[in-house]
């Protein structure tokens, strides 16, 4: 194992960790915005609502990613 990096069993947790802080900042900037426009006040409240929106969607994504591999392979070829 390369110095500094984590074993390759903490892959199902940090993979989803990753997507879910890029997905839940992204998906809670644009509501933000579209709802209050870009102003000061809306860009006030994006920390918080981004960390509500993680809170909620990291746990979801570790529950619903055995799910989602399984209806992958379905419609996937491997």
């Amino acid at each position: 194992m390369p110095k500094g990096k984590l074993p390759k069993r903490y892959n199902t947790i940090v993979m989803p960790l990753i997507l879910s802080l890029l997905m839940t900042s992204v998906v809670s900037a644009i509501s933000i915005v579209r709802a209050q426009g870009l102003t000061a006040p809306a860009l006030a409240m994006w920390p918080s609502a981004w960390a509500l929106s993680w809170a909620i969607a990291f746990p979801v994504l570790l529950l619903m990613l055995p799910v989602v591999k399984r209806v992958t392979a379905v419609i996937v070829e491997v």
